[in-house]
């Protein structure tokens, strides 16, 4: 009975190929897989890889030897969390998919983008480790309809087999846009802004927290999130961005 169910299966979804044949996920072009990318933005897509900064993912120059490196902006400005890691960087066909995702209700997407955070969170990753994402003031959250963060760390939960949070923090007040700010306004624009939720805070004693977020510009968002969650407790913070915006990007 398992055969045959497993069977029909396979020729329910090649006659659901025949009808609609699998496209790029970022241009619509016809590939071989679904949830794939054409061989055109593939090579548009930069992937965080290879030796990256241990704090933040944003790629470095050199090979990697194993051992943690830094980028300048994280040598020079204190991070209250422990490490971090990003997927993408912020530009070309990447830079598209997460804006599509963010503004253009493609919640298709959520699957690709999370497989390919969840390898790049892969030395971040350890047992009793809480996902949580960074949080939307209701007010955005009504507008937007749904978090792109709490999507993806979700998935990504699922996906390691972690717990995962999605209201362990709070947006207290309504701030900004980022965009355009320069780093202290950022920092600033996010002062006092985010909270524990008080019906979480005692999950946090001696946890390690893995804050996830679409895209990490200065880190502002990340530190006062991870401010938060240390002081309620947390033992250790680390940040996981679907995309990072590097300097020569």
């Amino acid at each position: 009975m398992g055969r045959d169910f497993t069977g029909l299966r396979r020729a329910a979804l090649g006659a659901l190929h025949v009808m609609f044949p699998p496209r790029c996920i970022a241009c619509g072009a016809g590939v071989a897989a679904d949830f794939g990318l054409c061989p055109a933005c593939w090579r548009e897509t930069p992937f965080a890889s290879g030796l990256v900064c241990d704090k933040c993912g944003a790629p470095l120059p050199g090979a990697d030897e194993g051992k943690p490196e830094y980028c300048d902006d994280c040598l020079t400005i204190a991070r209250p969390w422990q490490r971090g890691r990003a997927a993408l960087v912020y530009k070309d066909a990447a830079r598209r998919m997460v804006l599509a995702f963010k503004h253009g209700d493609r919640l298709d997407l959520r699957r690709p983008l999370a497989g390919w955070m969840l390898r790049a969170a892969a030395p971040l990753l350890e047992p009793g480790m809480v996902l949580a994402p960074v949080p939307l003031h209701r007010l955005r959250l009504l507008k937007r309809r749904y978090n792109q963060s709490a999507l993806l760390s979700g998935a990504v939960a699922r996906a390691a087999g972690l717990t995962h949070v999605v209201d362990l923090l709070q947006r207290t007040r309504a701030t900004r846009s980022q965009e355009g700010l320069h780093r202290d306004e950022r920092f600033a624009n996010l002062s006092g802004a985010v909270r524990i939720n008080p019906r979480r805070a005692g999950l946090l004693a001696g946890r390690h927290v893995l804050l996830v977020d679409d895209v990490m510009t200065s880190g502002a968002t990340f530190a006062v999130c991870a401010d938060a969650c240390l002081a309620a407790g947390a033992e250790n913070v680390s940040v996981l961005a679907l995309a990072r915006v590097a300097k020569d990007a």
